[in-house]
Parts: C-alpha cells; sequence; structure tokens
C-alpha cells in the first residue's frame, strides 16, 4: 500500500504535469526509507532471536507468521542498486510490483551472504534458471564462468533439479556445458565431489568425477540420505505414486487432455502429446486436484471423488513421506529443498 500511494501517477501529455524528473527523485527517497524501515525491523527481530525474545519483536508483533531469520538484509542497498537497473521510481502508473520486491529481497540476501561471511555452498535450479525450460546448459551459457569463479573462491556448487533420472549420463547431457567446461579447467582434480547434482527433488545425488566419461558418478543413498528418508520404504512410496496416478488419470479423463501419464522410480507425471501445448490453466486444476487427493489420502484413508475410489491405506510410515506436486508432476521429496519445474 505505501509503494501504490507514493506512485503519484502523472500522465506525460498533462500540461500541468510537475517536474517527471524531480518526481522520481522523491518516489526514490520514499521507496528508500520505506526499505530501510524494514531493514531495521529485521535487525531488531534478529537482535531478540538472539536474546531467545522473538515472540517479543516488532515484527513479530506486526506479522505474527514471521519465521526466523539467519542473516540481515540490507533493503536499502539492494533497492538502489534494482531501481538503478528497473527505474522502479521513474514509473508513474506501475508502482513497485510483486516482481520488483522479490528481486530487491533475493538482492539483499546476495549483498548480506557476500558482505557478512563466506559461500561454502552455492544451489542452482535448473530450468528457466541456468537455461531454458526443457533446454540443456550448453558450453556458451554465461553462467558457467561464473560458476568456475564461485569454485574458484571455495564455494561447494549443487545443481538441485526435479529431473528424476536413474543414470548419469542423462544428467550428463542436460549440463555438459558446464560438466566438459570444469573437466577443462584448472578444478579438475579440486572440484572432485564439491560440484553435486542433486536429482528428483532430493531422491537421487551425483558427484563429479573426472575420471569417468559422463563426469558424474551416483552416490550411495546411505552417504547422504537424512534419517526421516532411511525410514521410507519402497512399498510406501510405490503406495503414494499409485495414488497419485490414479488422480492424474482421472483429471485426464474429467479434462479430456491430450497427455500421456508416465510414472518412474521416484515419480509420475503427464507430458503432452505430440504437436500439444496445454494451457497453464490445465496443469494447474491438475497439480491441486492431484494434491488436495493425496493429502486427504494420507488424513484420512479412502478416498471417493468422481471416476476415481481408492480403497488403499497408507502405513503410517507412508503417511509421513513428504512429497511435491506442481506442474504435472509428483516426486516423494525431501522437504529441505525447493521444487523446480520437471522435466
Amino acid at each position: 500500500m505505501p509503494f501504490v500511494l507514493l506512485s503519484q501517477p502523472t500522465a506525460v501529455h498533462e500540461s500541468s504535469r510537475p517536474d517527471v524528473a524531480a518526481m522520481a527523485v522523491n518516489a526514490h527517497g520514499r521507496y528508500a526509507q520505506i526499505m530501510k524501515d524494514v531493514e531495521d525491523l529485521i535487525l531488531d527481530h534478529i537482535a531478540h532471536q538472539n536474546s531467545g525474545t522473538a515472540h517479543a519483536s516488532k515484527l513479530k508483533l506486526l506479522v505474527p507468521s514471521v519465521g526466523t531469520f539467519f542473516t540481515p538484509l540490507p533493503l536499502q542497498d539492494a533497492f538502489n542498486y534494482q531501481d538503478a537497473k528497473r527505474c522502479i521510481s521513474s514509473r508513474r502508473f506501475v508502482p513497485p510490483s510483486f516482481n520488483d520486491i522479490r528481486l530487491v529481497l533475493n538482492t539483499a540476501q546476495a549483498m548480506s551472504i557476500v558482505r557478512n561471511s563466506r559461500l561454502d555452498l552455492v544451489t542452482f535450479d535448473g530450468d528457466v534458471t541456468l537455461y531454458d525450460d526443457g533446454e540443456s546448459l550448453t558450453p556458451d551459457n554465461p553462467v558457467i564462468s561464473r560458476i568456475l569463479d564461485l569454485m574458484r573462491n571455495g564455494s561447494r556448487i549443487g545443481i538441485v533439479t526435479a529431473a528424476g533420472y536413474l543414470e548419469a549420463p542423462k544428467y550428463y547431457e542436460r549440463l555438459y556445458g558446464l560438466l566438459d567446461a570444469v573437466a577443462a579447467s584448472d578444478l579438475r582434480e579440486q572440484a572432485r565431489n564439491r560440484l553435486v547434482v542433486m536429482g528428483g527433488e532430493a531422491n537421487f545425488l551425483f558427484t563429479y568425477t573426472p575420471d569417468v566419461d559422463c563426469k558424474l558418478e551416483s552416490v550411495p543413498k546411505a552417504d547422504w540420505m537424512l534419517p526421516e528418508m532411511q525410514s521410507w520404504t519402497e512399498e510406501n512410496v510405490t503406495a503414494l505414486l499409485d495414488v497419485a496416478e490414479r488422480a492424474l488419470k482421472d483429471c485426464v479423463h474429467t479434462m479430456q487432455l491430450p497427455v500421456s501419464v508416465l510414472r518412474k522410480e521416484r515419480a509420475v507425471g503427464i507430458y503432452p502429446s505430440k504437436g500439444t501445448k496445454l494451457a497453464r490453466e490445465q496443469l494447474e486444476e491438475t497439480v491441486l486436484v492431484t494434491q488436495r487427493i493425496l493429502v486427504s489420502f494420507r488424513n484420512h484413508g479412502p478416498i471417493h471423488c468422481p471416476h476415481l475410489t481408492i480403497f488403499q491405506e497408507l502405513s503410517e510410515a507412508g503417511k509421513r513421506i513428504p512429497f511435491c506436486a506442481f506442474n504435472g508432476k509428483l516426486l516423494p521429496t525431501c522437504p529441505i529443498l525447493p521444487p523446480e519445474d520437471p522435466h
């Protein structure tokens, strides 16, 4: 709301309009002050966290659901940086948007990490982050040289992708530009076990290994799985995916979707027929229906839906298996990792 009130809409063609440049300077000062105020609230909250009285912070009183902050956030500096790039203060009819604020927050987090600590681990999403949706990380991608610089500075690199391949060569096909660049660089040996690929939303782990053709080697699950994940049984996982698969097939039938259902070891999803593109609304409906069925099934057992009746029940261990459902794919997943667009 403060951003909307301070945007001061002014048309360029208005004969009595104030000086637009002066308005931009004024708006910048006002926006930056808002950012500074929030920055100070976060600092106060962190101070209360450190003293064990987070419940009494000003921010907690204003936003009861606020969580834990692990670093300060230099929001004013981040806003100044993004405003110089995006000319946010110069806009008269479009106040700072959700995307603007998200970029400011992301920039503030990056600034805080660089200023106050060393980057021990940097993780990257794959699709729509390192490369275009459904594409690969090719040798001409400008992100490669930056990742190499991070590694030279001692950072470990993790590529976290929803792609649920069992074989290392499949991941090499998607990431060969980076893997070949590391192998050809002065980091060949230093990168061993310092560059990892986490696939299938924390179901498969591979580490950089320069001695094999595909530059990746599978890491035994016993070496990295969290205790919570070790309690999952294949029977539980299969039961969860069975429910998801039947829910997806019900959505396909109900909405007459031109898709096929694909079942993998730790995932099930849909993909459109050749030459067909699904509307985002269709995908979202499919995801939300499937998610609702799975949540109800885990909590209450048998489910009765149009065209879908499920009488199977999961064990107590199966009911605790976390999952993520998005864009048409469901995967059992470790809850500490974020989702990404599936393929």
